[in-house]
């Protein structure tokens, strides 16, 4: 059976707090450098993950110790230091490849100089995450009536591997597509390669979309109530999250699910509670799960291009092993039905 390493860390400085009560009372840039000077640690085996073929894995979460405050603004060789010595716990602790998760999968090169030093296979599992991000937007616009024929789609972050894939991949499906990126420059030279597709730099355009994808590498929220039209459908795959929380509290008429939110087979214990009903993980994480079962020890996804016959063939891997999309999931809460009915009658509405 091979065994695996994922990689995770505190999103920002008040987790801490949650899991230390004291840590409240401290300000966050000092609980940012009380964090830089610990090592990382291992936070808990995983175990239980059975393929419907029968292919099993098991292995355990490491923790580095940075927010994603400090691996997005810190000198790039500091952020590599901190996960280069991650997965080296990861090595030691018998893992035969490793998953890079959230900000640790973005910073710098997008794990490509980590790789390079580790002396197992690394993966950002951006592949199967594109591939449920995809899938889950289209089902939501299904539910909620919207007529992809007749509808505009925006890729928020359309210049990075996930976002530009996306656009790739789903753009046909729409009437056109707009791509939003901060460097005009390379948003402008991925919507060269998408159908119908428009590149700008103004976030506010994408009132214009019935839906949304954001995949973004910001470290607060882009996407706030005023950005959005009447009943569109909103796939946030970012973290931390794109979406700002004011959109759940002023919205109702807006429907905003998390991509990327997958039922594990078998029955698995991740040892820590992620905010998802039992046994489902992130598709970053299941990418590693899926690795490890299929003994395919490489570094599948790493870098920041992600190709469509990556995403093709992690889903591929997810139908021959048994993971699926499980709902949605929005705001560490299920979406519940009357979410997607409130949308659908949005939609009815008289312009």
């Amino acid at each position: 059976m091979t065994r695996f390493a994922f990689i995770i860390h505190p999103m920002e400085a008040r987790d801490i707090a949650r899991k230390i009560k004291p840590a409240k009372f401290v300000p966050a840039p000092i609980l940012e450098k009380l964090l830089a000077k610990k090592k990382p640690w291992v936070q808990c085996e995983v175990s239980g993950i059975k393929g419907i073929n029968g292919a099993e894995t098991s292995g355990f979460l490491v923790v580095c110790p940075a927010t994603a405050h400090m691996l997005s603004t810190r000198p790039a060789e500091d952020s590599y230091n901190m996960i280069s010595d991650a997965i080296a716990l990861c090595e030691r602790e018998g893992a035969e490849i490793v998953g890079l998760g959230a900000f640790t999968a973005v910073a710098g090169d997008g794990g490509v100089t980590v790789e390079k030093r580790a002396n197992i296979p690394v993966t950002t599992g951006n592949s199967y995450t594109v591939a449920t991000a995809i899938e889950g937007t289209l089902k939501a616009c299904d539910l909620v009536g919207i007529n992809r024929s007749e509808a505009v789609l925006a890729v928020v972050g359309a210049s990075g591997s996930i976002g530009r894939t996306c656009s790739q991949i789903m753009a046909p499906e729409f009437s056109r597509t707009l791509l939003v990126g901060r460097d005009a420059a390379r948003t402008e030279a991925a919507a060269e390669g998408v159908m119908r597709g428009e590149a700008t730099t103004d976030i506010s355009r994408v009132k214009e979309a019935d839906v949304i994808v954001t995949v973004t590498s910001a470290d607060t929220a882009v996407i706030e109530p005023d950005h959005l039209k009447v009943g569109a459908v909103v796939c946030d795959v970012a973290r931390p999250r794109d979406v700002s929380q004011r959109v759940a509290k002023t919205r109702p008429d807006v429907l905003v699910i998390e991509g990327g939110v997958v039922k594990v087979p078998g029955k698995p214990d991740f040892g820590v509670d992620f905010g998802f009903p039992p046994g489902t993980a992130y598709a970053c994480m299941s990418e590693t799960f899926m690795l490890a079962m299929e003994d395919r020890l490489e570094s599948f996804t790493i870098g920041k291009d992600v190709s469509i016959e990556q995403v093709k063939e992690t889903q591929e891997m997810a139908a021959r092993l048994g993971f699926e999309l499980e709902g949605f999931r929005a705001f560490e809460k299920a979406v519940e039905e009357e979410s997607i009915l409130r949308t659908k009658a949005a939609r009815l509405q008289p312009a």
